[in-house]
């Protein structure tokens, strides 16, 4: 088969290795003249820093994904986080995360006192839910929804505890509010709301312990040219970047092919790789759905004249009013007055990443997608953030700024994410599992969908396992077609 692949992201890189691996012509249609996406650098004066996702999770489904696509764990090096990360609480305590249960049930006593037999419960029950979730969602499409709904399945999702929030399962776990707060605020990990996002996301902390969080070296998106490289070197994938898709072409109900400003080109399949609400626009005969989009983020990018050897890679810097902070992002859609932030300083344990002695560091602060927030006028208000971060953890910041730069959700919604949301569509219940679009989101033959909006889902790894169930469905439908001819 002929099949082209609209948008390099994650998803269609991957996408690209497994359905090439498989014997078919791949095209890859990148607007950009670059590939990843939102996986990509900023750099500046010998400097760099990732501009999007920065830890590892689920590390061994990403070391098999990327086996399973030609790509051998001796081309790239994973780091364990150890600890894993650290959240600064407003009242000045300070929860650390440890990468075993042991250690951690240790932080919990030393912390918060009591509450750790509550935390070694969360791993059992959660070591269970795990097992249930990877088998029964993650490493299945639902194209047909009345193959979701069987009793068995039923019986799964029940499992994962849909019917109530990350916060209220926590609570069943914790009594102190604080402890609920580091075991849910993962959730905005993939856009998704701590106090509305349904129990199965619980999965990402309990993943965090379980699995490790790890750091790439070289940065997360070095991933990406050895991926380019990889797909290069095959004499059935092209590469064509800087030309813009204009519509996708359908006929009687089936795919046929691509307009683009140079013209119209046959294909005997199409994958969107954009984010997914925005293939209306290429299709705009497909009745549009109303999605709701994940969090954004503000995101202040920084070299610095030295390295802070004291501090975490990871940190969390909650607020003092959290939940008034996740109100203002999903519900008011309002600047945050006072915000919780996150940042990453990988030069700690990565030394390529600046010139001898520098640094760099990356913060991401929560704000709603969507909204009508002028970010660019307000300096005022991230200056607050950057004096914080020096007063909690950073001494000496502003002095040691050689530079910064900053990324607004106005620049995410320019670049082709839904709304300037950071993470695909929202992690609601109605927009997870059967209910999210699917690697066939259409009943338009030839029509396929990856990336993070689609299931399974956002995260490098789920949107690598969407690829992969993207390569399976092609096969299947292209079996069935030889069948049936």
């Amino acid at each position: 088969m002929r099949i082209a692949i609209i948008g390099g992201g994650i998803g269609g890189l991957m996408g690209a290795l497994y359905l090439s691996n498989n014997g078919h012509e791949v095209t890859i249609i990148e607007k950009e003249n670059r590939l990843g996406g939102r996986m990509n650098f900023v750099e500046r004066d010998g400097f760099k820093i990732d501009e999007g996702p920065t830890i590892v999770l689920l590390p061994e489904m990403f070391r098999d994904l990327l086996s399973e696509a030609g790509i051998g764990k001796e081309q790239y090096e994973l780091l364990l986080c150890d600890p894993l990360y650290t959240i600064r609480f407003n009242d000045g305590k300070v929860y650390t995360k440890y990468p075993d249960s042991k250690r951690q049930a240790e932080e919990v006593a030393r912390v918060f006192p009591g509450q750790e037999e509550g935390f070694l419960r969360f791993m059992t029950e959660g070591r269970e839910r795990f097992a249930i979730g990877k088998s029964a969602f993650l490493e299945h499409s639902f194209v047909r929804k009345k193959d979701f709904f069987t009793p068995g399945n039923v019986r799964n999702l029940l499992a994962l505890k849909p019917q109530l929030s990350v916060k209220q399962l926590m609570a069943r776990y914790f009594t102190d509010e604080r402890l609920q707060l580091a075991y849910t605020l993962q959730t905005l990990y993939i856009g998704g709301d701590p106090f509305s996002a349904p129990g199965m996301y619980s999965l990402v902390p309990f993943s965090e312990h379980e699995h490790g969080v790890h750091y790439l070296k070289g940065g997360y998106a070095s991933i990406v040219p050895l991926l380019e490289k990889n797909l290069k070197a095959r004499s059935n994938v092209i590469i064509r970047k800087g030309e813009m898709v204009k519509r996708i072409i359908t006929e009687n109900g089936t795919a046929k092919g691509l307009e683009l400003e140079s013209g119209k080109e046959d294909f005997d399949a199409v994958v969107y790789n954009g984010d997914f609400p925005t293939v209306s626009h290429l299709m705009p005969e497909q009745k549009s759905k109303k999605f709701v989009p994940s969090s954004a983020c503000l995101l202040l990018y920084f070299g610095l004249d030295r390295i802070y050897e004291e501090v975490n890679v990871h940190q969390f810097f909650i607020g003092n009013d959290y939940a008034e902070h996740m109100k203002d992002v999903f519900t008011n859609k309002q600047k945050p007055e006072d915000p919780a932030f996150y940042t990453f300083h990988p030069s700690k344990i990565d030394a390529s990443l600046a010139p001898e002695g520098k640094g760099v560091l990356y913060t991401l602060i929560p704000v709603p997608a969507g909204s009508d927030v002028d970010w660019d006028n307000e300096k005022e208000w991230i200056d607050g953030v950057i004096d914080r971060m020096e007063k909690l953890s950073f001494p000496g910041l502003r002095d040691a700024i050689k530079w910064m730069e900053v990324r607004t959700p106005r620049d995410a919604e320019t670049f082709g994410l839904f709304r300037g949301g950071s993470f695909g569509i929202g992690p609601t219940l109605l927009q997870s599992g059967v209910f999210r679009p699917q690697v066939k989101p259409f009943n338009v033959e030839g029509m396929y969908a990856v990336g993070a909006s689609v299931h399974p889902g956002g995260g490098i790894p789920i949107v690598m396992q969407g690829a992969k169930l993207l390569a399976q469905q092609i096969e299947r439908d292209s079996l069935r077609e030889r069948r049936d001819s």
